[in-house]
């Protein structure tokens, strides 16, 4: 009898559930399969967590676009959208508009924050290929690499043509320029986070236009994120998925029936026919990086240089708990606009961590559970600090910010009024997680859409190979319009299976 084809995916992410769920509803049970997780747990970067009897997102958190999402198309068929037994991370959609507060106590308003907030979407629109002629012309004469570059020169252009305006007043120390400035940082620092860039300034200009969205809203999952992983998973067998396996190399292009071999670092292997691989970027950046390496024979150098070219950051999620002295309805909703970390007016006990975020919010209307975003150095510090420390911090940044108005720098120990604290917080830690390094990828200065393709591309690249399609690839980071997204990890987990039953004879959709 013939033996089965047999195929070990690595990672029972949401590329990974997808592509065993796929090979397993659709072969008629033609292949042996395996899922090989090097965690306790199956989701990867999705992760439904609680705290303090709410239900809220350590990772991936948004359903981008309800029409055509196939992620959207799953929670309606399980009933996972609203079904929740618990309050849940943005069950009411968007808060109400929030409250902007600069640095100093001033509350900004519409006529402050509107033609900056303008400036903003209309840059980032045109990067993202709705055009307007103003910043066409720009983009033609002054020409930009970053996403980074171009906003700045955006926003010098914006500054030419409002040379006219009046005095700032009411705002204590804060010039015209200076608070423009720190409110266009906002509107940055909450970009980092969309896009993982720790700087924008990395952030490739020309590839932004490839990226595409779902129309319609964006929305959370009542049930939480990781009932679709569990729905994917549900279908397979007890034995396929194993946990706590983690893989140490993987031999490939063997002369052997069995052309793969993974070995795992408890010493065991595996032989296989296919693996398909959809460990992070993160992972595969230092994998190709160590002395040792993750792959033998390594990669081709094609599929190496990709690897390295392509943007990898951290974005982290912190949840904070309020302390029990104030009610949730009288911590509004927060933007925060502060000088910069060198600035001689900032408050010297707002740490530079924080000036790096921009917002602060309940998870939910009335909440006492509020949830702020940080990426790059920032986020990396946040997973570096104590409980403690980051308490202290946030109590101190809020507590300045809603405090009475106040002209000169504040002293360490004024806090002018207002008073409010928080008594534990939940954190997330892509950054130092080994089986993750990192959150999402991203175009960086360098690298282009077409290094997302390179990255799917299997090994060995000969079509007349006598053992073709040994290693496949997976994830968010293989996909060149729909990177950084669970729904893009889940086309990519679809392609590489429908990849294998095309292969086999059978019918891929």
């Amino acid at each position: 009898m013939a033996k089965k084809p047999r195929i070990v995916i690595i990672g029972a992410g949401m590329a990974g559930l997808t592509a065993a769920n796929k090979l397993y509803t659709s072969s008629n049970d033609l292949f042996e399969l395996f899922v090989v997780e090097g965690g306790t747990r199956i989701g990867g970067r999705i992760n439904t967590s609680e705290f303090y009897g709410d239900r809220v997102e350590m990772g991936a958190t948004w359903i981008h676009g309800i029409k055509g999402s196939p992620v959207h198309h799953i929670a309606q068929q399980i009933n996972a959208l609203q079904g929740s037994d618990k309050p849940w991370e943005c069950m009411d959609g968007l808060l109400d508009e929030p409250k902007t507060i600069a640095e100093g106590g001033f509350e900004l308003n519409g006529s402050m924050i509107e033609p900056i907030s303008t400036l903003f979407k209309n840059l980032m629109d045109f990067t993202q290929g709705n055009e307007a002629s103003k910043w066409c012309s720009m983009s033609r004469r002054l020409g930009n690499k970053s996403i980074g570059s171009f906003l700045r020169k955006g926003l010098d252009v914006y500054w030419d043509s409002c040379k006219d305006h009046e005095e700032l007043k009411g705002y204590g120390k804060w010039s015209r320029e200076l608070l423009e400035e720190a409110i266009f940082a906002m509107y940055e620092n909450t970009q980092r986070t969309y896009t993982s860039a720790g700087d924008l300034f990395s952030l490739d200009y020309e590839a932004e236009s490839e990226y595409r969205m779902f129309p319609g809203e964006e929305i959370t999952i009542g049930n939480g994120y990781s009932s679709i992983i569990e729905y994917l998973a549900s279908v397979l067998p007890r034995d396929v998925i194993q946990l706590d396996r983690k893989v140490a190399k993987i031999e490939w292009d063997r002369c052997d029936s069995r052309p793969v071999k993974i070995h795992f670092l408890d010493g065991s292997f595996v032989l296989a026919d296919h693996v398909i691989v959809t460990v992070s970027l993160g992972v595969l950046k230092a994998g190709i990086c160590n002395d040792s390496g993750l792959f033998s024979p390594p990669l081709p150098s094609f599929k190496t240089d990709a690897i390295s070219r392509l943007g990898y950051g951290v974005v982290n999620k912190l949840f904070l708990r309020l302390n029990g002295n104030r009610k949730p309805e009288e911590l509004p909703s927060l933007q925060m606009v502060f000088h910069r970390s060198d600035s001689e007016l900032r408050h010297k006990k707002i740490p530079w961590w924080m000036r790096r975020t921009a917002t602060l919010s309940p998870i939910y209307n009335n909440a006492s559970v509020f949830l702020s975003w940080f990426a790059g150095k920032e986020a990396l510090e946040l997973e570096r600090l104590s409980n403690e420390e980051i308490i202290n911090a946030v109590t101190t940044t809020v507590s300045s910010l809603l405090s009475e108005p106040h002209n000169e720098i504040m002293s360490d120990s004024d806090s002018n009024g207002f008073e409010v604290s928080f008594v534990d917080v939940l954190k997330s830690k892509w950054g130092s997680d080994p089986l993750f390094l990192g959150s999402y990828s991203y175009v960086a200065v360098g690298s282009c859409g077409a290094d997302f393709d390179t990255m799917a591309e299997p090994l060995p690249t000969d079509v007349y190979h006598h053992h073709p399609l040994q290693i496949l690839f997976a994830g968010e980071a293989t996909h060149r319009t729909h990177y950084s997204t669970t729904h893009g990890a889940y086309f990519s987990g679809i392609r590489e299976a429908n990849r294998l039953l095309q292969h086999y004879h059978c019918v891929g959709v």
